[in-house]
């Protein structure tokens, strides 16, 4: 009986201790933006350079196909 009140005892201190952990991280502002942080990896940092997409422009004109 005496390990279940120390666990429950030691739960409630984890819990408040999480709890606190919690306001201090609103208080400071880490959840102010969490959108931005998320898509940024969607959008491309560098445009592709011109010679890359000639070569390509290429290879598809130069491809034959057939009609049948």
């Amino acid at each position: 009986m005496n390990v279940i009140l120390i666990l429950v005892g030691f739960s409630l201190m984890v819990a408040l201790v999480g709890l606190a952990a919690f306001f201090w991280s609103v208080r400071t502002g880490q959840y102010d933006d969490p959108y931005s942080s998320s898509v940024r990896i969607l959008f491309d940092d560098e445009q592709p350079e011109e010679s890359e997409s000639k070569v390509a422009d290429a290879t598809r004109s130069a491809s034959p196909t057939k009609k049948i």
